[in-house]
């Protein structure tokens, strides 16, 4: 099967694809786009909708991506390199890139929760949520404040977990946590202010991990939603941690206990 071969960064799917970089196109499109071949092989496995594949000309080509776009009855153009680099956000692209629906918003109240309040840095969210999905979490909650999940910078710090693992926006955070703690769950605040993380008491099985912005902490309204305030020992002369890695070294702990 033979498609229009792309040339010009003013090519109608070009300009559709370079608007994913940004939210106001990915909410427009519904779709999302995916750099490289291991994350399109990922986004496929999982089953999300493809709408089309571009691969750079190059002596190797992508043969699996394209055996898999073709049986799917889905686009794949060949692109020449410099509309690769305009539709990709990296610097330098790797050769391909496909647009999916984006993924399924998280539903319902799964056991184990992580909760981003205003983490603005997209570094820090991709980073949070690769290791939740590493860790055994079952979701990502994001407050107002936050770094857009599925800009490309969250996404490229995710490593496809931001494919894997479902999030959803919470416009009131502290009204869904509130809720939550009704529910039963145990809310668990990082704070420096809060009892030491490593004499805690056995957390029950519905919990949600909250995690404060970088300069700021947890907000004050998503604080008084707390069952539970920790903070982990700083023993040398730093006064904080950075927010990915004070949250990886949480969940790990808080999941240690599960089985594999």
């Amino acid at each position: 099967m033979t498609f229009e071969r792309i040339t010009s960064v003013r090519n109608p799917l070009t300009q559709r694809l370079r608007s994913l970089k940004d939210k106001k196109g990915r909410d427009e499109t519904g779709w999302l786009l995916v750099e490289g071949e291991k994350l399109i092989h990922e986004a496929l496995a999982l089953e999300l909708a493809p709408h089309c594949l571009l691969y750079e000309e190059r002596p190797q080509a992508p043969d699996a991506l394209l055996r898999a776009f073709s049986a799917a009855g889905v686009p794949a153009h060949p692109v020449t390199g410099n509309v690769m680099e305009a539709v990709c956000d990296t610097r330098s692209p790797q050769g391909c890139c496909a647009a999916f629906d984006l993924p399924a918003p998280l539903v319902g109240r799964p056991e184990r929760l992580v909760a981003l309040d205003g983490v603005q840095d997209p570094g820090n969210v991709g980073a949070i949520w690769r290791t939740a999905d590493a860790a055994g979490f079952d979701g990502l909650l994001l407050g107002a404040g936050c770094a857009d999940p599925f800009s490309p910078k969250v996404q490229r710090a995710a490593m496809g977990s931001g494919l894997r693992l479902p999030c959803r926006m919470e416009a009131d955070l502290a009204g869904t946590l509130k809720a939550l703690g009704a529910l039963g769950y145990a809310v668990v605040v990082s704070d420096l202010n809060g009892a030491p993380f490593y004499e805690r008491a056995p957390l029950p099985d519905r919990f949600a991990l909250v995690i404060g912005s970088e300069a700021r902490g947890v907000s004050e309204a998503v604080r008084d939603t707390a069952i539970i305030r920790l903070k982990l020992p700083m023993r040398g002369g730093a006064e904080s941690l950075n927010a990915a890695v004070a949250a990886g070294i949480m969940m790990y702990e808080l999941t240690r206990d599960l089985p594999g």
